[in-house]
C-alpha cells in the first residue's frame, strides 16, 4: 500500500538521512543539488522566509521517493505571488523528485498537493530536465492530478557528454579551435610555470572531507578581479551577500563528496578557477574565472581543458557547463539541453491569472519571433 506523509521540519528529515541517500544513489540523473546536505545548508540561509513541503511517498511503510517543494513568495509586476517549487532557486540547471520511480513519486506527491489546503498560488515544477530523464513524466503527473500545466522553456546550458576518451573528445573540436588552444598554451608556458590542482574530495563517508577553505579565497579573489566583480546579480563567487551561504556549502559539499574546485597557478600564482559541483560522475560548472591581470589570451579554454581532460581520467560521464554565455562555450559542448518549467496557475486567484495571461502572450510573441528566424517555439500549452 502506497502512503505519502508530509515534512515540514527541516529537523525532521535528519531521520531520512539514510533513506534519503539510499533513493538518490538510484536516481537516473541525480545532482549534488538534491542531497539532503545542499537542502540543510540552503535552509539555514533562506529558509525562514520559505514553507517546507517534503513529501515523502511510502510502500509498506518505507520511503520509495521523496519529493522536496518549498512555498516561497516571490515578486512579479501585478504583486506578490506564492509559488510551490522545487528548493533549488536557479543554483543548478535541473532538480526533481529523488529515487528511482519518479512517474510514482510525482503521482501520488501532486495527488496530496490536491488534497491539501493551498497555500499557494502557483505550482511550478521548474528546472525539469523533460527532453532528458524526466521524460514528460512530470506533465503526466501535474494533469492527473487535476493540475492541467503550462509548459515554457525557461532557459538553456549547455552539456559536455564526456563518453570515449579525452583525445577522441579533443579531435572532434574544430581545427580552428584546437590551434588556438595550442597556441594559447604555447604562449603561456613560454613566460613561466603552469601547475594545475584539482581538489575533489571522497566525502566523510571515506574520511576525505578537508574542504580546503585555503583555496576557496584564490577563487574569490579572482572572481572579484574578473568580470564577476562588478556583477550585481549576487550570484557570482565574489558578491558579498552570498559568502556565509557560500562559504557553509563549501564545507557541506566536501563532506558529501560533492566539492570540485579546479585552480591554474601561473608561477604559482592562482591565475584560473572552475568552481564546480559533483555527484557520482555529474559535474555542475557554477562559476569560472581567470585573473586579467596575469593574461587574458585563452586562459578560460585552457583552464577548462584541464578540467576536462582530468574528468576523462576520473570517469566522469557529464560536464554541465551551466547556463549563460552559451557563446563563449560553443566550442566545447556536445549539445544545448532547454530548461523547463510547467505551471499551473490557482484559477480563482485574480493575480496568479493575470501572470498566466502575460507568460501566455510573452510565450506567444517569442514563437513568433523563433518561427520567423527557423526556431523551435519556446511556450506549449498542455492538452
Amino acid at each position: 500500500m502506497i502512503e505519502v506523509h508530509e515534512v515540514n521540519d527541516i529537523q525532521a528529515l535528519a531521520g531520512l538521512r539514510e533513506s534519503w541517500e539510499s533513493l538518490l544513489a538510484e536516481t537516473p540523473g541525480a545532482q549534488f543539488f538534491q542531497t539532503l546536505r545542499w537542502l540543510e545548508v540552503y535552509w539555514r540561509h533562506y529558509g525562514p522566509e520559505q514553507k517546507l513541503r517534503v513529501l515523502v511517498v511510502e510502500s509498506d511503510g518505507r520511503p520509495i521517493g521523496i519529493m522536496p517543494l518549498v512555498v516561497r513568495c516571490e515578486p512579479t509586476k501585478v504583486g506578490s505571488l506564492r509559488f510551490l517549487t522545487y528548493p533549488l532557486d536557479d543554483w543548478g540547471s535541473f532538480y526533481g523528485p529523488i529515487g528511482p520511480d519518479a512517474e510514482t513519486t510525482l503521482k501520488h506527491g501532486l495527488h496530496l498537493i490536491r488534497r491539501t489546503r493551498r497555500d499557494w498560488d502557483v505550482l511550478e515544477l521548474r528546472w525539469v530536465d523533460a527532453e532528458g530523464v524526466d521524460g514528460g513524466r512530470s506533465e503526466t503527473a501535474l494533469r492527473e492530478a487535476g493540475f492541467p500545466p503550462i509548459r515554457s522553456r525557461r532557459g538553456e546550458t549547455a552539456i559536455i557528454d564526456l563518453a570515449g576518451t579525452w583525445e577522441s573528445f579533443l579531435a572532434a573540436r574544430s581545427s580552428k579551435w584546437r590551434n588556438n588552444l595550442k597556441r594559447w598554451q604555447r604562449r603561456l608556458e613560454e613566460q613561466g610555470d603552469v601547475r594545475y590542482l584539482r581538489h575533489r574530495p571522497r566525502g566523510a563517508a571515506h574520511g576525505d572531507a578537508d574542504p580546503r577553505l585555503d583555496l576557496l579565497d584564490p577563487c574569490i579573489e579572482i572572481a572579484r578581479k574578473s568580470w564577476q566583480g562588478s556583477s550585481e546579480t549576487g550570484t557570482t563567487l565574489s558578491h558579498e551577500s552570498i559568502q556565509p551561504f557560500l562559504r557553509d556549502l563549501h564545507v557541506a559539499a566536501a563532506a558529501e563528496g560533492g566539492l570540485d574546485m579546479n585552480l591554474l597557478y601561473f608561477n604559482d600564482r592562482p591565475m584560473a578557477f572552475a568552481y564546480n559541483y559533483t555527484y557520482r560522475g555529474h559535474v555542475f560548472g557554477l562559476r569560472i574565472g581567470y585573473d586579467p591581470e596575469i593574461s587574458r589570451d585563452g586562459v578560460g579554454n585552457i583552464m577548462y581543458m584541464h578540467a576536462l581532460r582530468d574528468s576523462f581520467q576520473r570517469n566522469d560521464h557529464t560536464y554541465d557547463m551551466g547556463p549563460g554565455s552559451l557563446e563563449c562555450k560553443r566550442h566545447l559542448w556536445s549539445r544545448v539541453q532547454p530548461v523547463y518549467r510547467y505551471s499551473f496557475y490557482r484559477p480563482t486567484g485574480i493575480r496568479a491569472q493575470l501572470v498566466r495571461f502575460k507568460r501566455l502572450a510573452d510565450g506567444w510573441l517569442a514563437s513568433r519571433r523563433a518561427e520567423r528566424k527557423g526556431a523551435a517555439p519556446t511556450l506549449e500549452q498542455s492538452s
